[in-house]
């Protein structure tokens, strides 16, 4: 089996060699983002691997599918990015649904950390031997309310690091875990009630711009907001006149709606064309990773060993329970966990 790895980056390629080899599997790397004009790279392969920035768009679908192309293996859980309708019929499309939950939720709190004790700040004055605290001064986290929207295993991993911390935790998600022992309650509560605010949860029309300005106005003035799931969860304006109102005390981001074209390149000495985002890393309560919080060596070889095995399912059974169909959920008779192929 060959398959083409878009977007590959030099901490990707060592573990997918290393797993690919051990099953029979052969990966090509190529550096560029699969688009509509570089589709035709994978000519010739039997699949495509691709990553959350990657273009799988109606039109990118229908030249994949001329090529041959019947399995697209994104080595991500989020699927935002590939139009899934069109996909069904065509080409089959498997994810990676849990990599490391620990790795995105200890980021995330990492983040909450930095920006609430302000280590960042601290790191660049003593680096200038300057030792004063002014303007260092946090909070403590033990006794605060934490709000976590998304109670997947991100979630959750994210919930029992913040129980370690003695934070009270509040919980949101639309399909509550059951017998999980979380308190939830309504959005509109969670906002309202939240010192700090995390998001877990994938990106689908219902969660679009799930932080607004509606959203904002409801929270206490202060509160800090957590992104480690998907840039287009919060409107990025919103959030920043949030912020200009004094009514966000902190941002801490690791996506950003706009990222695909800006995120995983080096464009220091450039001039940054997207004002929103100049504006919001301008901004000194605000911290900006750059999609970096699954980035861990065992997440990268979690992400490489099943993305390896959603291969081999797929072309040696012909069903992979990773697999993601448009229409699951919304279907009482559903193919896949009759172990039958979605199509």
């Amino acid at each position: 089996m060959n398959i083409a790895v878009f977007d590959a980056k030099s901490y990707d390629i060592p573990c997918f060699e290393q797993s690919g080899a051990a099953h029979g599997v052969t990966f090509k790397f190529f550096e560029t983002r699969l688009t509509e004009d570089t589709a035709k790279l994978a000519k010739g392969f039997d699949g495509v691997c691709v990553f959350v920035n990657d273009t799988v768009n109606a039109a990118v679908i229908d030249r994949l599918y001329d090529y041959g192309i019947r399995l697209i293996a994104l080595r991500c859980a989020g699927f935002n990015n590939v139009d899934l309708q069109h996909s069904f019929g065509k080409i089959h499309v498997v994810r990676v649904p849990a990599y490391s939950p620990y790795a995105v939720a200890e980021h995330a709190m990492a983040l909450l950390l930095t920006s609430n004790r302000r280590i960042h700040k601290a790191y660049i004055r003593t680096k200038d031997f300057n030792f004063r605290l002014d303007g260092l001064t946090g909070v403590d986290l033990h006794g605060k309310t934490v709000g976590v929207i998304g109670t997947g295993k991100i979630g959750r991993v994210f919930i029992d690091i913040c129980r370690g911390f003695g934070m009270k935790v509040i919980a949101y998600d639309k399909y509550p875990a059951e017998n999980a022992g979380i308190d939830y309650v309504p959005l509109s509560e969670l906002f309202a009630r939240s010192d700090f605010i995390s998001l877990h949860c994938p990106l689908t029309e219902d969660t679009q711009h799930l932080i607004n300005a509606d959203a904002i106005a409801q929270m206490k003035k202060g509160v800090y907001i957590i992104n480690t799931s998907r840039g287009a969860l919060i409107d990025a304006e919103a959030l920043l006149e949030g912020i200009k109102a004094r009514k966000v005390g902190a941002a801490c981001l690791d996506v950003y709606e706009e990222e695909s074209d800006l995120f995983f390149e080096d464009f220091s000495g450039h001039i940054m064309e997207d004002d929103t985002l100049a504006r919001l890393i301008s901004m000194p309560n605000v911290i900006l990773t750059s999609h970096q919080a699954f980035l861990t060596q065992e997440a990268l070889q979690n992400i490489a060993d099943t993305t390896v095995q959603n291969i081999l399912t797929f072309f040696r059974d012909g069903v992979c329970d990773n697999e993601v169909c448009y229409k699951c959920g919304n279907i009482n008779d559903c193919r896949k966990q009759r172990k039958e192929k979605c199509f």
